[in-house]
């Protein structure tokens, strides 16, 4: 009897305003507040407010039957709190169903992992403490910042207490073996690791409108049957994907709510397929074998590693400029210093600068602000320089 695990990752960037070299120790207000506030409320009208309506309806219409996990990073809710408190409350009023799960995650959207192990758990703390306030969850399931995993990043996890941990269904880690197991992190015998079945996610979250799609246009029914294709080959189907797929990537003309609505139904007609929130089903199901992932994974781009964020040289000095301020940044602990570099650790900004090939490239162009990813550097380079100003200065006082 597979179940189906629908998790929605929850994530809008502080976008940066355009900041010149001749900016540097004149002005320290990086972000773009209009632009911010224009993003924020027009996800908000067309993913976020009717998404949430739908999955409340359709939570109430099976009774609790469908069910639901989500993460919502630090830096989005902080925006909803600034732009569209309406958005919180309407996921407070889903958390409030018992049907929906919250995990944790860095609050920042940070790749703090590869970088700190104490910033990185520092992160992690404070994103558990907005849980708890904000939807009275104590998260027992961890994912990563773009999934980014190894063999470290479970067992810091574990370390911190979560019981469960999400990961991409890479074909160069997986190799024979089905993403539709639960498997454990290698040295790590007391967690569950859930991987996304990035074919089935893919489906919904990428080629959903794509007219050159064999499946185009995927009705609900067929989407169903190839989900009991499963059963009697795994146990669990992991549908992984951003929550701004409904609307935003995918617009509300695509059918796209049309489909959501309509799962559920087609789903639950066959006895032997159920929901379930990701921790409920690491519970229900054993795990089959262990994973040894030594090197870092993630769910971007089509080498599913690292090259979305460190794959040039513009990613990486950016990158290393960016953590050479950390210990300064400790030392000094400024409040205002502090929610800047909270701030600028946010991965997007690294991804802007990306440089890949083919479809990917199509991908990265999509999400970014920027007129090329050089533009995305010189203009990140530029507020580090002045941070930096300001976090010396700070320290020699």
């Amino acid at each position: 009897m597979p179940s189906v695990c629908f998790y929605f990752e929850v994530h809008q960037p502080y976008r940066l305003r355009p900041y010149s070299f001749f900016d540097l120790g004149a002005r320290n207000d990086y972000e773009d507040d209009q632009h911010n506030r224009d993003v924020m409320r027009k996800v908000a009208e067309k993913c976020y407010l009717p998404m949430n309506a739908l999955l409340l309806e359709l939570i109430e219409r099976h009774q609790g039957r469908f069910r639901v996990s989500f993460s919502l990073t630090g830096i989005v809710i902080d925006q909803f709190m600034k732009y569209t408190p309406e958005v919180l409350n309407s996921f407070r009023d889903l958390a409030r169903t018992g049907c929906v799960e919250f995990l944790d995650e860095t609050d920042n959207h940070s790749l703090a992992c590869l970088f700190s192990e104490d910033e990185f758990r520092s992160q992690v703390t404070r994103h558990h403490e907005r849980m708890q306030e904000l939807f009275g969850q104590s998260p027992r399931a961890f994912r990563n910042t773009e999934l980014v995993y190894s063999n470290d990043v479970a067992r810091i996890a574990r370390d911190m207490g979560y019981a469960v941990i999400l990961a991409e269904g890479a074909d160069s880690v997986l190799g024979w073996r089905s993403p539709h197991f639960v498997y454990r992190p290698a040295g790590c015998p007391d967690m569950k690791l859930m991987l996304r079945s990035y074919s089935l996610s893919d489906d919904i979250s990428f080629r959903f409108s794509n007219r050159e799609w064999p499946a185009y246009p995927l009705m609900a029914e067929t989407f169903a049957e190839w989900l009991k294709r499963v059963k009697g080959n795994g146990d669990v189907i992991n549908l992984f994907m951003d929550y701004e797929t409904f609307g935003e990537h995918q617009w509300a003309d695509t059918g796209i709510f049309d489909f959501m609505r309509a799962l559920p139904d087609q789903v639950l007609s066959d006895p032997d397929l159920d929901f379930l929130t990701v921790s409920e089903a690491a519970d229900r199901y054993p795990a089959r074998d262990f994973l040894d992932v030594p090197g870092y994974i993630s769910w971007a781009d089509a080498d599913r590693g690292l090259s979305a964020w460190l794959g040039n040289d513009m990613q990486k000095d950016a990158f290393r400029a960016l953590y050479e301020c950390l210990g300064l940044v400790k030392y000094v602990n400024d409040p205002a210093l502090n929610e800047d570099w909270r701030r600028l650790q946010t991965s997007d900004h690294l991804y802007y600068m990306g440089t890949p090939h083919a479809a990917d490239g199509d991908v990265h162009k999509y999400f970014s602000p920027y007129k090329s990813p050089l533009e995305a550097y010189t203009n990140y380079m530029n507020i580090l320089a002045d941070f930096r100003v300001r976090l010396f200065a700070k320290a020699n006082q």
